[in-house]
């Protein structure tokens, strides 16, 4: 079917457009997005937390704009890509004259709002998902080489945006499984892994980080009904507002009639029933359903237009969202009308106070890649997070960012609130304080772990191993070992120092070198660990993240 977009339908796109870059402009910066701002400074074929296209599509805006906009511009352009995607893609040859109710419609969609102007991995995801099922559409009627080639590179960018974009091809491809006798759809498949070759290359040079940390090193906490499925429940109706009752009736009384419409249905209730089979393993975020408000979105508007009582319905729960999310998007920008404050308020506040007490030295961030971002993004002098036992991984574990700070003079903030003679007023004016370290030395790359045999057990002895992945020697004098106990959850309950049975012939521990001690597994001093990790104090510093969570014995 060709399709057309009607004239009033482009004007008001066009005029969307324009919204979205006066609020990119105007509206500080989250969190995330300065985390991410900070992945486009050194641009790469991945990062620890993410693929890179959230990477890549931040840094041409930063070549033309230097502040928030440069980092959203191409965020704003596929929002708009993605409602035309969207439209493209309809099934019905009279939505021309529904296209007041299309806007209604997907404006009333909360998160569509958000990835609209934001730079987030949701934004490439959401763009790419809508490329990817309008080229499948047309693969479908007409497949062939030119197309398939166009769709396996759509899907590496898919890949490239997020990783559980899988799950968007795998449910097309269990919605059709003719598929797997179509030479056409091999050559896609070849294709996209092509594309996507150097960022597996990446992967494999990492020692696979990202996946080892989003499937087996990221801490949980025990299951709980309220906050795990319900809470996934909760967030279906926070990620379509109002329209929930007509959105939820309309797919799941769907019934596809043909190979296209097949697909949607299976990516949305496959998405579905994927993230509400993991709620009774682990929370679920918002948008990590995102993903279905692509099919949905098109479901919906099929069904609008064939069924004047679904129109009149969502027509006026629409508006009601609408006007809704027009006031919290002005919230976003101006502070007073937002009922609370929001983490896009006050950042230019708190990071002009830290710089005025911090000078020209480097700030040190003690398990904050959030405000190490956030601060280097509106202070335009250097930050790094400092990562310890007692927090995660992230960018900055992996970088060179630690080496940057190396002898200097620096200014540390901990996580603690303990007094000192420098402060200065956080976003929501407390005081936040810090000192200076002169010269700073850490050695957060440091690796270690405990040798084989596994499980462990406490009170016996086994073989510590440290591995040095510097280029310079390092010497183990002023450093402290020890073993964090963790739960079940992968939740550190405590740390106790090690002690050598043996010294080691040598201090020093040579470029890319292993170093082995014998040590005595000291007993935990609370309940019964279920995994152990090894860990390293440098200089005084805080317990680092130097080893990977070893089961223990029960």
């Amino acid at each position: 079917m060709k399709t057309s977009f009607p004239r009033p339908l482009i004007l008001l796109l066009g005029a969307l457009f324009l919204v979205n870059l006066a609020q990119a402009f105007f509206t500080e910066l989250l969190y995330d997005e300065a985390y991410y701002w900070y992945y486009a400074q050194s641009p790469d074929w991945g990062y620890f937390d993410h693929p890179p296209m959230v990477a890549w599509m931040i840094g041409p805006g930063l070549s033309l704009f230097n502040n928030e906009l440069g980092v959203r511009l191409v965020g704003c352009l596929m929002g708009i890509g993605t409602l035309l995607l969207i439209w493209a893609m309809t099934n019905r040859a009279e939505k021309t004259g529904f296209w007041k109710e299309f806007l209604v419609w997907t404006g009333s969609i909360p998160l569509m709002h958000a990835y609209g102007f934001l730079s987030l991995p949701d934004t490439p995801l959401l763009f790419f998902t809508a490329l990817f099922l309008l080229l499948y559409r047309n693969f479908l009627q007409r497949p062939g080489y030119a197309i398939a080639i166009a769709l396996g590179v759509v899907m590496a960018s898919l890949m490239y945006s997020k990783y559980h974009a899988a799950l968007v091809i795998l449910f097309v491809l269990l919605s059709n499984l003719s598929l797997l006798k179509n030479r056409f759809a091999w050559v896609a498949l070849a294709v996209s892994l092509l594309c996507y070759a150097p960022h597996l290359v990446w992967l494999y040079e990492y020692d696979f980080i990202s996946i080892r940390f989003h499937l087996f090193e990221r801490p949980n906490q025990p299951y709980r009904f309220t906050k795990f499925t319900l809470g996934f429940l909760l967030n279906l109706l926070a990620l379509f507002g109002l329209t929930f009752p007509w959105v939820s009736r309309t797919v799941f009384r769907f019934r596809p009639g043909d190979r296209f419409e097949r697909a949607l249905w299976f990516v949305a209730l496959g998405v579905l029933l994927f993230f509400f089979l993991s709620s009774f393993q682990r929370r679920v975020q918002t948008q990590w359903l995102i993903v279905i408000c692509i099919p949905v979105a098109v479901l919906v508007f099929q069904k609008l237009i064939d069924d004047p009582g679904t129109r009149k319905w969502l027509w006026r729960a629409g508006l009601a969202n609408l006007v809704i999310l027009f006031g919290l998007r002005v919230g976003l920008m101006y502070e007073p009308l937002f009922p609370v404050r929001f983490e896009t308020h006050g950042n230019k506040r708190w990071t002009a106070n830290l710089a005025a007490v911090a000078g020209d030295a480097p700030v040190v961030f003690e398990n904050s890649y959030r405000n190490a971002s956030m601060y280097s993004f509106y202070s335009g002098k250097p930050a790094i997070s400092l990562n310890n036992a007692y927090y995660r991984k992230n960018q900055y574990s992996i970088d060179d960012s630690e080496s940057r700070v190396q002898g200097k003079q620096i200014f540390y903030v901990p996580r603690t609130r303990k007094q000192t003679p420098f402060h200065y007023l956080d976003a929501e004016g407390e005081k936040r304080y810090g000192f200076f370290i002169s010269p700073f030395a850490s050695l957060r790359k440091l690796e270690a772990g405990f040798a084989s045999p596994l499980p462990l057990e406490a009170g016996k002895d086994y073989t510590f191993w440290v591995h040095n992945p510097y280029d310079r020697d390092v010497d183990l004098t002023g450093l402290r070992f020890g073993v964090g106990y963790l739960d079940a959850y992968k939740r550190l309950n405590e740390i106790r120092p090690l002690q050598e049975k043996a010294p080691a012939e040598t201090g020093l521990v040579h470029p890319g070198d292993t170093l082995f001690l014998n040590i005595h597994l000291p007993p935990p001093g609370g309940e019964a660990p279920v995994f152990a990790r090894a860990v390293i104090s440098e200089y005084g510093l805080p317990w680092g993240l130097n080893g990977s969570a070893q089961p223990m014995k029960p």
